[in-house]
């Protein structure tokens, strides 16, 4: 699963990677975004835009909101089976702008080990997504998200049993196509190449969700 990531760059890094207007939630680094907090993340409309939505998916037909808390992450084996991301999966899709993610690997009796995985230069990326709006019985609106999952790559796999889904540069445009359905993008829902990631054992501070901070991403000897 990924239930923590960063995204420390600049709006103006945003902005020439993804081609997108930077929104005002990215002008501060961001060291342990967790769930149920507001995210950035990107959609096709008639432009591509940047938008504000909570992470954790509330789907269209939820009578509590409070689902979103257990749909941080969606399988990509089941996006188009399960009614809570299928109608997203062919017609709602994402990305959300990181540069880095957190997984834990359990040791034994012993508390499991946070470690951070970015791509070897350190640079921008993006994870597929879903997103949805969910209307209360008052009408507010409220806007939501989940990051997409696969089975882990040869560098993750020693690490946990799934990965955040990030998409190649070359994948992003077809991924938000809203003209493009479940068969044209049904194959872009594979892991990132291993070869060009990178992951290193790092404090266990980062459990604590408030704890926000650059030492978040420094290394420890294990």
């Amino acid at each position: 699963m990924c239930g923590r990531f960063t995204q420390r760059h600049k709006p103006e890094e945003i902005e020439d990677r993804f081609d997108v207007e930077p929104i005002e939630l990215l002008q501060e680094a961001r060291y342990n975004i967790a769930p149920s907090q507001p995210i950035a993340a990107i959609r096709q409309g008639e432009h591509r835009e940047m938008f504000v939505c909570k992470w954790g998916l509330v789907p269209f037909w939820a009578k509590d909101p409070s689902i979103g808390n257990n749909m941080i992450n969606a399988k990509a084996e089941t996006l188009a089976e399960k009614p809570s991301f299928k109608r997203a999966f062919a017609k709602r899709r994402c990305m959300i702008p990181a540069d880095g993610f957190y997984e834990w690997q359990k040791r034994g009796k012993g508390p499991s080990q946070p470690f951070y995985v970015r791509l070897k230069a350190g640079e921008l990326f993006a994870f597929a997504g879903l997103w949805e709006e969910w209307k209360s019985p008052e009408g507010e609106v409220l806007t939501t998200c989940t990051i997409i999952t696969v089975e882990p790559n040869e560098l993750i796999a020693g690490i946990h049993n799934r990965m955040a889904m990030i998409l190649k540069p070359e994948d992003e445009a077809a991924w938000l196509d809203p003209k493009n359905g479940i068969p044209e993008i049904a194959n872009l829902l594979q892991p990132y190449p291993a070869n060009l990631m990178e992951a290193y054992p790092i404090s266990r501070a980062v459990n604590n969700p408030r704890f926000d901070d650059p030492s978040c991403i420094e290394p420890v000897i294990l």
